[in-house]
């Protein structure tokens, strides 16, 4: 397996985890539903938006440093949060959050973590967010919050866009399924994971089929093969907002907007951040890439929150593109995960790194010193993409 220093782009940690997991969990992390059209237009869609750079500008050195709900960060993206990190890599989400405090970053800890809060906060010297679903119902929520503020958690992260699963056709036909359900029913799927012996050493070595600890239902940690039916039955609504920030009392990001309408509604509901998102392009299929969406999303919140972005994030430039069209920062997802998945805390932290150099390199190229400094003059959007928009 080679070593996870010789990658020089995203893509190359995305081939060595496909080399080292096994089908199933490789897909969980590549795949998105159905057709894969708003999978691949997520991140084809950046290559429309061209740079403007400024000639004969001597930039020694490149600023990076932002701030988020507050929050100092050494560069202009966060790690999302993405769910059974723990199949990847041992201790998966503690790994991951480690690597972004040596980064000067925040970790987003998933509801549908294989590790406690409490641990994964501990693992981290930067901030955290935890991220919210309402599985269980309002009581096993109220619980989560209780415990992800009392371990310091620094933001709560609601995702507004998960009603029910997407049909993700890869994990259907792979087994990660049938992984979960801790049956007889994955012994279709064995020759896969017997195929990837180091994977398959590690995963059980860390305890193999485990339960989400941060969703405790009469008294027990809730089993990985009720998730569907958990989110199904856990939907989130506008109206919950109002109980969960005076349960939460600190600062709510609203993570799933893809319109200017939902955008305005989560202003109005307390929001203090908003995430053009569309789940990686892992719920409904067919919908705008978040890069085509941000323009009408600036319009409408008009400063009043602060605007995040993630989906098809793989390089430094598309970081640039995003905060030059007005976010204030953008979260990272499959970028990372291929790291952890190919190399664990290494993994994530040569992700990390790979995109903090291309964001430097970019804006060097660009004549800019700062990110505080970029803005809609050193990019060129597509006119169709803000052609509806109120003038």
């Amino acid at each position: 397996m080679p070593s996870v220093d010789r990658a020089v782009l995203i893509e190359d940690l995305r081939r060595m985890a496909e080399r080292r997991l096994p089908r199933m969990v490789f897909d969980y992390i590549d795949g998105g539903a159905e057709r894969e059209w708003t999978l691949k237009e997520n991140t084809r869609a950046f290559t429309d938006v061209m740079l403007r750079p400024r000639s004969a500008v001597a930039t020694k050195r490149c600023d990076l440093s932002t701030t988020v709900l507050g929050l100092g960060i050494d560069v202009p993206f966060i790690l999302a949060p993405v769910g059974s990190s723990r199949m990847f890599y041992p201790r998966g989400e503690e790994e991951a959050a480690a690597a972004a405090g040596e980064a000067g970053t925040i970790y987003t800890l998933s509801t549908l973590s294989g590790c406690r809060m409490e641990d994964v906060r501990q693992a981290t010297t930067g901030n955290a967010w935890y991220q919210l679903y309402l599985v269980g119902g309002r009581d096993v929520a109220m619980g989560a919050i209780a415990r992800a503020k009392a371990a310091g958690y620094k933001a709560l992260v609601v995702t507004i866009d998960t009603p029910v699963a997407g049909m993700r056709e890869r994990d259907s036909r792979n087994g990660v399924k049938e992984l979960l359900a801790r049956n007889l029913s994955t012994v279709p799927y064995l020759g896969q994971m017997i195929a990837k012996p180091g994977w398959l050493y590690s995963y059980f070595g860390d305890g193999g089929l485990m339960s989400f600890p941060n969703i405790v239902i009469n008294g027990e940690a809730m089993g990985y093969a009720d998730v569907g039916a958990a989110l199904e039955a856990s939907m989130t609504s506008w109206d919950d907002f109002t109980w969960i920030r005076e349960a939460w009392g600190g600062p709510i990001v609203a993570k799933g907007v893809h319109t200017a309408d939902d955008a305005r509604k989560a202003v109005d509901h307390g929001a203090a951040a908003i995430v053009v998102s569309n789940h990686g392009a892992r719920q409904l299929d067919g919908v705008a890439p978040t890069i085509r969406v941000l323009p009408e999303v600036v319009q409408a919140v008009r400063g009043r929150t602060e605007i995040l972005l993630d989906g098809g994030i793989r390089r430094g430039s598309d970081i640039v593109k995003a905060i030059c069209m007005g976010a204030r920062a953008v979260l990272i997802g499959r970028a990372y995960a291929y790291g952890l998945g190919a190399g664990g805390q290494a993994g994530v932290a040569k992700a990390l790194a790979i995109l903090e150099a291309d964001v430097i390199r970019t804006m060097k190229l660009l004549g800019v010193g700062a990110i505080k400094d970029l803005d809609a003059t050193f990019v060129d959007v597509p006119s169709e993409w803000t052609a509806r928009l109120p003038r």
